[in-house]
């Protein structure tokens, strides 16, 4: 199968689990589980239940955008922090993984900044605001069987890049206003 058929079997699987009772989470999460070989055992999906709706129908983060980051995270993710006798030394090579170049928060910071860019808002509740009188409306349904669809996409592709490639973007939108490795953060082992 090329990328292009993968992440494309990935969306679709994602869009027919909406169909067939997953929430959006499990959706894209079960997608991928099934779909990359993650080396994890198809029950970690079960972390995905509780985030449909923006975590248990609160409204925060879209529970689609929340499937795309485990399921990133099954991929990509990390399995052990760095060794280190000497815990500055531990967090400073801790901190490099994360907010280096390449850094795991450029990775999985392109998720929420994608669906940004197509969508305008990640939170559910706002994203389903013309929905939220009639939730189990087909319109609803339909709306979010296409956000579902794009998380999965999203994910997909992310998945499908080298991890060192992908983790080496610029930062978008985020907390810390970071473009590049935070001037805030010393990584070079020659500060505090």
């Amino acid at each position: 199968m090329t990328r292009e058929e993968k992440i494309e079997a990935i969306r679709q699987r994602a869009r027919k689990n909406f169909s067939l009772g997953y929430n959006c989470t499990e959706c894209v999460t079960e997608a991928v589980l099934t779909l990359v070989d993650t080396g994890l055992p198809p029950e970690v999906k079960k972390v995905a239940t509780g985030f449909g709706g923006g975590v248990g129908l609160y409204g925060d983060t879209c529970g689609a955008i929340t499937g795309a980051v485990i399921a990133v995270g099954c991929v990509h993710g990390r399995t052990t922090l760095p060794e280190d006798p000497d815990p500055k030394s531990a967090a400073k090579k801790s901190a490099q993984q994360l907010y280096g170049k390449p850094g795991l928060y450029r990775l999985f910071n392109q998720i929420p900044n994608k669906f940004l860019e197509k969508y305008g808002c990640t939170a559910c509740r706002d994203l389903t605001t013309k929905w939220q009188n009639n939730w189990l409306c087909k319109e609803h349904a339909l709306y979010c069987r296409e956000i579902i669809t794009d998380a999965a996409g999203i994910a997909a592709e992310l998945i499908m890049t080298d991890r060192d490639e992908a983790a080496s973007r610029p930062f978008g939108k985020n907390v810390e206003h970071l473009e590049e490795t935070p001037a805030a953060c010393d990584l070079s082992g020659k500060g505090t």
